[in-house]
């Protein structure tokens, strides 16, 4: 998030788009309702009438897969009645005119037919969010998770720009993260071309400070390989052993099917976690971890706080904690890793990453910091982009909309979308093993208008089977107001009707995201 989590309360309006807020993070959520509550204007743009939508002043149902064409077209009317902050985008944005070229064919009547949203609500929510002081913008993998997520949120930050509601008290562009510290491990170089705090494999600068403080030559500048990428490469013979760690690949990744067949594929795969996960279940050797509670370190949320986690708890068994497994490992194969305990790794870790060379254990035995936290003397960086952004000026990407890669037709005519229920977390490996919360959501569904149930002649409750190209799953229907003609929202949680049976497996070009939440199904009765 560019701003904090408390900041939300600050903002005189806020849209939050492509997030199912309430139940993918409640706690944050308790925030928007806040702060809606006290009369900041509340815009939800997505294509269920989710709960967060009893708050909101206006809600936006908008086609899968249409959020460029919508964005662009909000653009446009900010711009034509001249409702942009012009001072902002001449002090710290470039590529305005030629942005403008590409908004000019977006008008509010040209989207709504691709958006299928009205044209009198596009404009009232252009209004809405340029004429506010302080503007806020959240979103989740709503916006992430197809073809053109990066365009998405380039788009996004297009519009915050535009309105100068980036660098300010109850602004910002927040990305609201989907996972428990999967911000920090992307600070930590969680991801293939980068080094920590995001410093490229292939700046020179970068890999001499890593070199220098590792004692080691000749650090590779090549990006690694996506991890979405690896399955096909596993299909085809190209790789043939994976190290898995904290992830549940055979039930969260897409077109499942096919992902079976290349873990099947592999000479050797090892799976390295707090419980027998069905990806653990068909692995070579598997390596037991501590879970949160077990283990002393720091997470970074969702806010980038670093902030300390310690150990409540004795572990089970011969478990041990993901580094001292790794340490391990790594002495095994020739390159000794002695560490004491995490805090000495952290004090390493701050000192090759930029972002967090503020900060150490101590700073943070009671309230954690915001990176960037460049020095010891520093307070840490709650709201980013103040002064200038990290390229200098802001650029504004002129983006066109693009279809999902698959769209409904004849045979299977309906858009399914993908997401999760307030009682369970990802695939399960936790929450599935809690009574209380398979009591309350037990089995999987597939949620579907009153109309479409009616033209199925399908009843709440009955069983059906959901067909995509690519798979086939069965599950109760439960007719639901949340749903809209057309479209049908599956959650993925449940490994025995697994939804990504049924999504597409293409990519985002840059990155490498799939396509969870849009793909062409259909729907059949059982009985």
């Amino acid at each position: 998030m560019t701003n904090t989590i408390a900041d939300v309360e600050q903002a005189d309006t806020i849209i939050v788009i492509g997030s199912n807020t309430t139940e993918n993070h409640p706690v944050l959520s308790s925030f928007v309702k806040r702060a809606a509550l006290k009369g900041t204007t509340l815009i939800v743009i997505d294509p269920r009438k989710i709960t967060l939508t009893k708050h909101a002043n206006k809600w936006l149902r908008q086609e899968p897969g249409s959020d460029i064409a919508l964005i662009n077209a909000i653009m446009h009317v900010i711009i034509k009645e001249d409702l942009h902050d012009k001072d902002f985008i001449a002090d710290r944005t470039e590529n305005f005119k030629e942005f403008c070229k590409t908004i000019e064919k977006y008008t509010p009547e040209y989207a709504s037919k691709i958006a299928k949203i009205k044209v009198e609500d596009i404009i009232e929510t252009a209004r809405l969010y340029a004429k506010a002081e302080k503007g806020a913008i959240l979103y989740c993998m709503g916006i992430t998770q197809h073809t053109t997520g990066t365009d998405n949120v380039k788009s996004l930050a297009n519009l915050a720009m535009l309105c100068g509601n980036l660098g300010i008290e109850g602004g910002g562009v927040n990305p609201l993260r989907g996972q428990n510290n999967v911000q920090g491990a992307c600070d930590m170089g969680g991801l293939p071309n980068v080094f920590t705090a995001y410093q490229s494999v292939g700046d020179d600068n970068a890999r001499a400070t890593y070199e220098q403080n590792w004692n080691i030559t000749d650090l590779s500048f090549k990006p690694g390989i996506p991890v979405t990428e690896m399955i096909n490469m596993a299909a085809k013979g190209e790789i043939k052993s994976l190290y898995i760690i904290g992830e549940n690949p055979l039930v969260s990744d897409p077109d499942l099917n096919h992902a079976e067949k290349a873990f099947k594929n592999l000479d050797f795969l090892i799976v390295q976690d707090i419980f027998l996960t069905e990806t653990a279940q068909i692995a070579d050797v598997v390596l037991p971890a501590h879970c949160f509670a077990e283990k002393d370190g720091t997470f970074s949320n969702t806010e980038r706080r670093v902030q300390r986690v310690r150990k409540a708890v004795e572990a089970p068994g011969d478990s041990k904690a993901d580094w001292e497994i790794l340490c391990g490992i790594s002495s095994r194969m020739g390159y000794e890793m002695n560490y004491e305990n995490s805090e000495e790794i952290f004090t390493e870790l701050a000192q090759v990453t930029p972002s967090y060379k503020g900060i150490n254990w101590g700073r943070i035995e009671k309230i954690g910091i915001h990176w960037p936290c460049p020095d010891i003397n520093h307070p840490g960086t709650p709201i980013l982009h103040t002064k200038a952004f990290t390229r200098g000026k802001g650029l504004f990407h002129a983006i066109d909309h693009a279809p999902p890669k698959e769209m409904p037709d004849k045979e299977y005519p309906f858009i399914l979308t993908t997401g999760r229920l307030l009682y369970h977390y990802h695939t399960g490996t936790m929450t599935m093993k809690t009574e209380g919360l398979n009591t309350l959501a037990k089995e999987c569904f597939v949620e579907i208008s009153k109309n479409d149930a009616k033209k199925l002649k399908c009843k709440d409750g009955a069983k059906v089977n959901i067909a995509s190209r690519r798979g086939e799953i069965t599950a109760n229907l439960q007719v639901s107001s949340k749903a809209f003609d057309g479209t049908v929202f599956i959650p993925f949680h449940f490994s025995k009707a697994a939804a990504n049976r049924l999504t597409n497996a293409e990519l985002d070009p840059t990155a490498k995201i799939p396509e969870f939440k849009v793909c062409a199904v259909k729907i059949t009765s059982c009985e």
